[in-house]
């Protein structure tokens, strides 16, 4: 839980929050198609219907410089990963940074799989 004290009072805001904001935010870059789990057996748990839950393929760390940041991503096949492996980096970082006032000391993405979609295979 981070914890800001103002003149107003306390604001908290939990690693829940952070997390389904998070991925909000990575579902909009260009190139991202979904999240995953950590390992094959955290989709097979999760299931088709809860893995549209709020935070998976999504973990938030709290330590002393900040959040710490893990995704778990599925990439669209012909898309360069690198490219939006650091897009989805840099728009992370912009929103949990700039927009809502945490300090992030890293954000780290992990490519589980890339997806191929039809008029790619049609050619």
């Amino acid at each position: 839980m981070t914890d800001q004290q103002t003149q107003l009072g306390k604001i908290q805001i939990s690693p829940q929050a952070i997390a389904t904001l998070t991925r909000q935010t990575v579902l909009e870059v260009y190139g991202v198609v979904g999240l995953a789990g950590k390992t094959r057996f955290d989709d097979w748990r999760h299931g088709w219907l809860r893995s549209r839950n709020s935070h998976h393929g999504v973990e938030v760390r709290m330590v002393e410089e900040g959040v710490v940041v893990d995704l778990y991503l599925i990439i669209e096949y012909g898309t360069r990963i690198s490219e939006v492996a650091r897009s989805v980096m840099r728009r992370v970082l912009y929103v949990l940074g700039q927009q809502v006032g945490l300090p992030v000391a890293a954000v780290n993405v992990h490519v589980q799989g890339l997806r191929v979609s039809d008029s790619a295979t049609s050619r």
